[in-house]
Parts: C-alpha cells; structure tokens; sequence
C-alpha cells in the first residue's frame, strides 16, 4: 500500500490545553494520542512562528538559516531591516526533497512559503503573503479553484490585536479563515488522489491566544471570572478538533498523521520597556526625545555615546554598537565587547519584576545555542521573565516613570509564546498511547521522511522520532 503522510499544524497550539485541561474535550486529538506517540516538542531559539517552522521542515536551526524572527537586519546599518519570505530559506525543506525524489506534494498555509516557488504538485502560500490579489499559489493556475472552493479564501486574521469592541468581528474572521482553510483541505484529499505529503498549518490557534488569553486563563493577572469570552479559547479547540476529525477521516487510516505546532503558548504579565531601560543603564543615548512613540530605529539617537540598543516583540534582540562593524561603532571588538555582553547579560539576569520578586531573565548568545550563525544575527537574545513578559521597543516623548508595562505598544496582547508545542503522531504501528521526551521540532522532518521510506539528509540536526528514541 502506498505509504502517505499528513502534516496538520497549529501555530501555537499549547500542550498544557491539548495533552491536559482539555484533552477529553477533543476527541480526535485524543485518539491519536491513544494510537500512537505524543508529547512535548521543544520549539527553536526563539520561539516564534518565523523561524520555528523552517527550522522544523528543513531540520536546521535559526542559526543555519540566518534568520532569527519575522523582522530581520539587513547589515550592519542602523535601520535596514527585511520580513523573512521563503526568499530567506536557502536550506532544502521536506517538500523540496520530496519533489526533487518524485513524491507528489500538497502544502497549504506554510509559515514562510510566499513568494511561491516551484513543488512537484501544489502550494497555497501563507500568511506573509501581502493579499489575495498577490500570486499565492503554485502553479499560478491553482488560484483560481482555490478562491472558487473556499468561496474566498482568508490568509490570516489581520489586525487581530484589537480593543475588546472588535474582538467580536475578529473572532468571527477566525472562524471563517479555520473553517476555509480545513474546506479546502479536504477538497484536496479528495480530488488529488496522487499525493505522498500533505502539510497545512491553521494560524488561528496563534490569533485567538493573543486575543483572549487573559480571558481563559485564571492565572493571568488581568483574567476576571465569569467574563463573556471564558470560553473562547476553549470552544475554538473544540472546533479545531472537529475540523481534524473530517480530515482525518477522509485521509483514512492507512496515512501516517502528525499535528504538530511550532511553539506553544502562556499569559503575559507585562511588557519591559527595553530601550528605556538601557538608556537608563546607559547604553543607548538620544540627542533627543521623539514627538511621538517610535521604534528606536526611528529615533535621533547619538551613536557616538551609544553602546547597545534593542528591539520590541515576544523576546528582546540586544544589538551592540561596535566599532568597525555598524556606520559609527564604539565598542572596540574583542574584549572590549565581550565585557560590555557579559555585563548585559548580568545585568538582564539580574532584573527584577514591579513588585520587586526575580524575573528570571536570561540572555543567550547566538554562538552559544546554534552550530553555525549565518546571515546578521542579534548580539544577544533576551527572554524577559522566561516568557512571561515581552519586550517592548518603543521609545516615548518623555522618560516613563517605570520600565514596566502592562499595554503593549502594538496594540492588546494577552499571551507570549512559549518554548513547547505538541506533537502528536499516529504512524500506524498499532502499539498503543506512548507520551515521547525529549523531542525537538528539528525531529520533524527526519520523521517525514523516514515514514515515506525516504533517505534522510546527513546534514539534518533532528533524529527520527520512533517508540525507540523518545522513551
């Protein structure tokens, strides 16, 4: 029989709600596990969908990639910065292999796909992409049966951070984008009776977290019992779940299937006001105020007195002023800069939250948790309370009365991510429910391909997932 593999992922599906608080409220989730291996999956560094997903697919870290985010640096200059497309991605994903070996391959939704590029079968590219007036399929051809089955098809939930009056209407887009994306999977399966990899990824577990987070979660410091989204999370899940269950039912038994997500999900406390702090450590000096809140790249700042600057988001990226390398460095490289890092990452270490208790911050260097560093990465990463508080880059008129924050600079945010997601794998063996440890999102493509009976690259960090190497 010939041997098919379904890849289904959530982006920032969470472990705690899939394998704990609502795991007998998702039956087809819950079968799966029944039938086969299950757990924790540990997500990249950083954690966050662009570039968990590559770093999945190609089986190679952020560091090999030379991407380390949606946004990225150029060079050395102050402010050129690039969204990282599948232009970005020069290492080889499953499906580049799969095609190159003459497996036929579906992808619809894949973080970092658009612009399109050449599959041996057929692609619907993701949320990056601009519109759906924009080429988003390949072959250009496909479009069109894509926007007549969908009736409309929805690429993401934009500008999902919005104020509690439109998360009605947002919450609605969600639906609608999740249930276009599944009809059209479906239609795929049945009409394309040729294929050997499948692979979808639903944004929608990663909006609704964002939206309603403090919602759901009585550990959060702003959820409020009996509020009128309690269940919005939670009846999402069960939608999801549903959805699945039609796929799956439709893929057959015979398929070898994997949900997986790229990183999970937790409440955010609040938000570190990163430049601000640094100009108080006195790393990063202005000529003057901005008029108004703006990233730092978009400030007046005096690069002949600044050592270090930072950037906004869901963990912080600490770039140096270095003499030789950025347009008007003053940190002499070698030991003067390796003393100015290791004086922030003590400094970080050492932060303590508003109400005085340890942060638990930490900041990693790029050499020290990737093989090879490519492309022009941070000076350092920055995980502000492990997670539970995110950076915040702006730069205000005038000096906050404190570092800390507790609105988001882009708009309201419940959730940050966190450093697993789920997988959860029925491969058909037939031997029972076997909670894994120790896997790595970078195990997923070895995994694909060794289900297919296919020849895994020896340049892929992952191993193959199996009874024998997680237990």
């Amino acid at each position: 029989m010939k041997k098919r593999v379904m890849v289904i992922g959530l982006d920032c599906a969470t472990p705690q709600l899939v394998f704990e608080r609502w795991r007998n409220d998702l039956p087809n989730l819950r079968s799966l596990m029944e039938a086969g291996i299950w757990g924790k999956l540990r997500s990249s560094d950083p954690p966050i969908t662009v570039p968990a997903w590559m770093s999945m697919m190609t089986s190679k870290d952020p560091g090999r990639l030379g991407f380390y985010g949606l946004r990225n640096r150029v060079d050395y200059s102050y402010e050129k910065m690039a969204t990282a497309n599948s232009t970005f991605v020069k290492e080889p994903t499953v499906w580049d292999i799969l095609s190159e070996r003459g497996k036929r391959v579906i992808l619809i939704g894949v973080p970092q796909t658009y612009p399109p590029r050449p599959v041996n079968g057929e692609m619907v590219t993701c949320f990056l992409t601009p519109s759906t007036d924009k080429q988003f399929t390949y072959p250009a051809s496909f479009k069109e049966e894509v926007q007549r089955v969908t009736g409309g098809y929805i690429l993401d939930a934009v500008g999902f951070r919005v104020d509690e009056d439109e998360k009605d209407r947002v919450l609605k887009t969600i639906y609608e984008m999740t249930e276009k994306r599944f009809k059209l999977a479906r239609h795929m399966v049945e009409t394309r009776a040729d294929w050997d990899f499948f692979m979808m990824v639903e944004m929608g577990p990663d909006r609704i977290h964002h939206m309603f987070w403090k919602y759901t979660d009585p550990e959060h410091p702003k959820y409020v019992p009996g509020n009128k989204y309690e269940e919005s999370i939670h009846d999402y899940y069960k939608f999801v779940d549903a959805q699945i269950g039609d796929l799956l039912a439709m893929a057959g038994e015979e398929t070898a299937v994997l949900v997986v997500s790229d990183h999970g999900a937790r409440g955010m406390v609040g938000g570190i006001c990163f430049n601000e702090w640094l100009m108080r450590e006195g790393y990063l000096v202005l000529k003057n105020r901005p008029e108004k809140a703006v990233p730092v790249e978009q400030c007046d700042v005096d690069w002949s007195r600044t050592r270090a600057w930072g950037s906004g988001g869901y963990y912080a990226r600490l770039m140096i002023n270095v003499k030789g390398r950025e347009p008007q460095g003053i940190v002499e490289p070698g030991e003067e800069y390796e003393r100015v890092r290791t004086g922030l990452v003590e400094k970080l270490a050492a932060l303590r939250d508003h109400k005085g208790e340890p942060m638990h911050t930490f900041a990693v260097r790029p050499e020290d948790v990737y093989r090879e560093v490519r492309g022009v990465p941070p000076d350092l990463f920055v995980y502000f309370g492990n997670l539970s508080w995110r950076s915040v880059g702006s730069v205000w008129p005038s000096e906050p009365d404190s570092v800390y924050t507790f609105e988001n600079d882009t708009g309201p945010d419940d959730a940050n991510h966190d450093w697993h997601g789920i997988f959860i794998m029925r491969d058909g063996a037939g031997n029972g429910s076997l909670e894994g440890q120790g896997m790595n999102l970078k195990d997923v493509a070895p995994t694909v391909l060794s289900l297919l009976g296919e020849e895994v690259p020896g340049d892929m960090e992952g191993k193959v997932i199996n009874r024998e190497s997680v237990q």
